[in-house]
């Protein structure tokens, strides 16, 4: 008999076979992270129930099976060659296999041409990431794949990560999108990050086999891979068992089972992974720290006897709703902390229902809401006030300790940071899309290894060697820790372990603290995570000093809301009443807005008495029906400009310019040159989500910007469009401006043209003109551009192509200065209104609304102008920076925030993307030269993520911070 293992990242998979290379047994089961006794197990279970004394020929195979197989002299065979094998005895005419399995997914080429292509160390887009997701919505895998097929609606979710992903999904519920279009929508996007990530330029096509458990358990995924791939793929019979079918296939090795489970029992027993000290070395150290952190406490009030006044606070966080109701002392009467389910409005009307009932003796006088669910609740309920969750803990936090100068609250999936200079909030950090320093980062874990989150806290404080695991974020930690796991690593050393990851990346990631005496003297931590006493110890240990925790470190957000409310009170409170909250009644609908051309995806919330709150807008169009103030948004006038460049029919045809990355700001240049030298010029159209996908098959890097990723589907577009020549040049340098040490375009603008030309195998019988050229050599450039056009057209003389290029450098300037000049008008006319104003920096690309997702249009209806970097760039002359100051963007971006320095009414905003190697550096610098002023620094990382709902929380936290 033949027995195949599969040990992947999350499953143990196992075939025995007969003689006739039949299935006599088989069976799939999760391991838990305990592999060892998993497989033994299994080994005994065959031996005593299937094998009854038979020769076994066992071959072991999987993601998580070599080291085991050495270790213990057992044969293995990679899990690629395995799953051919068993596709080419069963499925012979296979072109292409699609695998996802728990921390894995691979893509193998069959036909034209053998290719393997698999993740790295993310395990974004597979069957751990489906489980995390469906946790957050509160339901099964099986629930969430029944809801899938009841869609109306697909928005665009981040599959690149778990967090990512959250950072999408959570403000959705929150402003009451239905769970049954996230759940297509999460199975879109794991579709659609697999094809881009792993296809990576190759057409998937013909027969294509989808295989492991989330494609066999889940039919809507797989429908999501058919309609992303216009193929009909097909799930075969035993889709979870081929890679140990291809083990057991392959199988010629007979094995005593005995000696195997011997060795199998012996492996992993020695300790042989990096430890760090102990967090405790004895409970009396325990006990002291204890105590210090139990004299922080709020006070208290008895709700069953207390009659009169009281203000309530909620914070509808990102995972939980938390409520505190308070007397006029400041005393807490009732609180209460409770998961979000992904709906935070029936828990908040059950709580006031019970409370009206219950205490009718109790008046509420005022109350303040904050969190992501602000909005959504304050329209449901109306709650009198809401404010931005940076106010709520800073008001909590000096209520506790009044010379407070540093405040950190590490959250669910949020950490917010904030220094406190002279009584207000003089810096903010915030993590980004990433909340691999958070609670659910723990969360995650405790309850991937079996434990509650309360539980998992509890073993970590004694642990005799924690774990060394670095600051990596879930899922690249989840292989260290099963290898901590097989290294003889304790669960205790492990939660131990898990803590210190928490804190050093929100120290050294998102503070980015060089010393303790950075952060400051009075520092309070709070936010449910502190909670945990491992991590809040680690926080000491780490930093050196002694912090505050009060004991209501998770109800800060709501307690500091309360606070508010009381301060802010009027007469009578706006809360809904009880006669009201009984009828109280909330329908959800879906619906596109249309009304420009963000094409938003809006959730509109109904409650009783006409009232209603509308989510997912990026502008105030769909609630107020009328325009943003372009007047005073720099993007928006700049890229009406830009479409004010249509075709002109020319004699030379048709000529195609792609509009993305650098041809956004050179399309008057490249516009001005060909219309004067007869062709007519044609863009490819705004960037959408439509347009990103269509080109995604020909994307050779996931790890490349989003903007370049838009390239693909802009020169897709113009090939669809029939345009037979087209126009991309690539271009090493920019113009010089005068403002650093060189003036070179970044490699992905300067050289993307090549990749494109390798990657798109339409462009085959056209004229995709890449050559390389030099506009800032304004001597040369006629005759080099004369070469290069000779080898496509015949008849351009050399005499037409001067005066076009005369023409063309005159179009650019007069681009630029009209640019400037408007800008100087909407910073005049901003200061006439006493309007903050927010240079919006980045690159001339992000104008494109698919990349800056109406960020510009989300600040113009905070009450703020906006204008770009490039407006007043020129006001400063070269200077020293900190860095090898080469590229002309980043030069603008230096110089704006040197001006911004000096300006009081001004203050920067840095739009960054995700895949963007060299804004490590233009972050850290402009970030240091706003600072030497001090200014604030706020920085928004754009990508695929769409969802407005933390960008907002952190333009609120600048705005307030502003106003002090």
């Amino acid at each position: 008999m033949k027995v195949g293992l599969d040990v992947g990242s999350t499953t143990i998979k196992c075939v025995v076979l007969d003689d006739q290379n039949q299935i006599i047994y088989k069976s799939y089961e999760r391991h838990l992270s305990q592999i060892t006794q998993k497989i033994s197990e299994l080994l005994t279970k065959i031996r005593d129930e299937v094998m009854h004394g038979a020769d076994a020929q066992i071959t072991i195979s999987g993601s998580a099976g070599m080291g085991v197989a050495e270790t213990c002299d057992l044969p293995f065979m990679q899990e690629v060659y395995a799953t051919r094998v068993a596709i080419g005895k069963l499925i012979p005419d296979a072109d292409v296999i699609i695998e996802l399995g728990g921390e894995d997914a691979k893509i193998l080429f069959l036909s034209g041409g053998m290719e393997v292509r698999m993740n790295g160390t993310c395990a974004g887009g597979t069957g751990a990431f489906i489980d995390q997701m469906a946790t957050l919505l509160d339901i099964s895998p099986n629930e969430m794949d029944q809801l899938a097929e009841q869609y109306e609606k697909i928005y665009t979710i981040a599959s690149r990560c778990g967090v990512f992903a959250k950072s999408d999904i959570q403000p959705l519920l929150n402003q009451g999108a239905r769970k049954s279009d996230i759940s297509a929508s999460i199975f879109a996007a794991v579709a659609n990050q697999t094809i881009a990530g792993l296809a990576q330029g190759r057409k998937i096509a013909g027969n294509v086999v989808y295989l492991g458990g989330p494609l066999t358990f889940l039919p809507q995924l797989r429908q999501a891979f058919d309609t992303a791939l216009h193929v009909k793929g097909i799930c075969p019979e035993n889709s979870l068992y081929f890679v140990a079918l291809g083990a057991a296939f392959s199988s010629d090795t007979s094995v005593d089972i005995d000696t195997a489970l011997k060795n199998v029992a012996s492996y992993g027993t020695k300790a042989a992974f990096l430890s760090i000290d102990p967090l405790f070395n004895n409970q009396e150290e325990f006990d002291a720290f204890q105590k210090r952190h139990e004299s922080c406490r709020a006070k208290r009030g008895n709700l069953n006897t207390y009659k009169g006044p009281a203000y309530l606070g909620v914070d509808a966080g990102s995972t939980t709703v938390k409520t505190v109701l308070m007397g006029p002392g400041g005393e807490v009467l009732d609180s209460t902390y409770q998961s979000n389910s992904g709906n935070p409005v029936p828990i908040i009307r059950e709580y006031l229902l019970g409370l009206y009932k219950e205490h009718p003796d109790i008046q509420i006088r005022s109350s303040a809401v904050t969190g992501y669910g602000e909005e959504l609740l304050k329209n449901a309920f109306g709650i009198d006030f809401g404010i931005v969750e940076t106010v709520a803990h800073f008001t909590a936090a000096k209520h506790f300790l009044p010379d407070v100068d540093f405040v950190i609250d590490i959250g669910g999936q949020d950490m917010k940071c904030f220094k406190i200079h002279n009584g207000a909030v003089d810096n903010i950090f915030l993590n980004e899309a990433c909340s691999s320093g958070c609670g659910s980062f723990l969360q995650t874990f405790a309850n991937t290894l079996g434990y509650s989150i309360e539980e998992f806290a509890r073993l970590g404080l004694f642990a005799k060697h924690p774990v060394d695991l670095g600051s990596r974020c879930t899922v690249f930690m989840n292989s260290s820790v099963k290898q901590a796991q097989k290294d003889g690593a304790t669960m205790e050393d492990i939660s131990a372990g898990l803590s210190v990851s928490v804190v050093k990346n929100a120290i050294y990631k998102v503070i980015r603290a060089s010393s303790a005496s950075e952060l400051g003297k009075n520092i309070v931590v709070q936010g449910g995570t502190f909670l945990n006493n491992a991590v809040l110890r680690v926080f000491e240990k780490e930093l050196g000093v002694n912090v505050v925790r009060p004991d209501i470190s998770g109800l800060m957000g709501a307690y500091g809301a309360a606070l508010y409310a009381a301060k802010k009170a009027g007469d009578s409170s706006t809360l809904l009443p009880l006669s009201e909250l009984e009828h109280f009644k909330h329908e959800v609908k879906v619906t596109s807005c249309g009304l420009c051309n963000n094409n938003c995806r809006l959730t509109i919330n109904i409650f009783g008495g006409n009232r209603r709150f509308i989510g997912g807008n990026r502008c105030e169009k769909p609630v107020t029906k009328r325009s943003s103030q372009s007047e005073q948004n720099m993007y928006a006038y700049k890229l009406q400009l830009l479409r004010s460049y249509q075709p002109k029919p020319g004699p030379r045809g048709k000529i195609g310019l792609p509009m993305g990355l650098n041809l956004y700001e050179l399309l008057p240049f490249w516009y001005t040159f060909f219309t004067q030298l007869g062709f007519e010029v044609v863009t490819s159209p705004l960037s959408s989500r439509e347009l990103y996908i269509k080109g995604q098959a020909s994307i050779p890097s996931d790890t490349v910007c989003f903007p370049a990723k838009l390239m693909h589907g802009h020169v897709d577009a113009l090939i669809e469009q029939g345009i037979q020549n087209i126009f991309y040049p690539c271009m090493s340098y920019n113009f010089d401006e005068k403002l650093g040490d060189n003036h070179y375009n970044c490699p992905v603008v300067a050289y993307y043209p090549e990749v494109i030309a390798a990657n798109t195998s339409e462009l085959h019988g056209l004229h995709f003109i890449h050559d390389y050229v030099g506009i800032h050599r304004k001597r040369d450039f006629p005759v080099k551009m004369h070469a290069i056009l000779e080898q496509y057209f015949d008849g351009i003389p050399l005499a037409e192509v001067k005066q076009a290029a005369k023409a063309a450098y005159d179009a650019y300037d007069a681009f630029m200065k009209q640019i400037r000049q408007k800008g100087n008008e909407m910073i005049e006319e901003a200061r006439k209104q006493n309007k903050p104003i927010i240079v919006l920096s980045g690159r001339p690309y992000h104008l494109d609304p698919e990349i800056n997702h109406g960020i510009d249009k989300l600040i113009t209806s905070l009450g703020a102008a906006v204008i770009s970097e490039d407006v007043i760039s020129p006001n400063v002359k070269k200077f020293r920076v900190g860095v090898l100051n080469q590229w002309t963007y980043h030069s603008r971006l230096y110089a704006a925030a040197e001006f911004i320095g000096t300006q009081k009414d001004m203050n920067l905003v840095q739009l960054v993307s995700f895949g963007c190697g060299v804004d490590a550096i233009t972050t850290d610098e402009v970030r240091s030269i706003l600072e030497k002023h001090d200014k604030i620094y706020t920085q928004i990382k754009i990508d695929e993520i769409t969802n407005l709902g933390a960008v907002k929380i952190r333009l609120r936290s600048l705005f307030a911070a502003l106003e002090g």
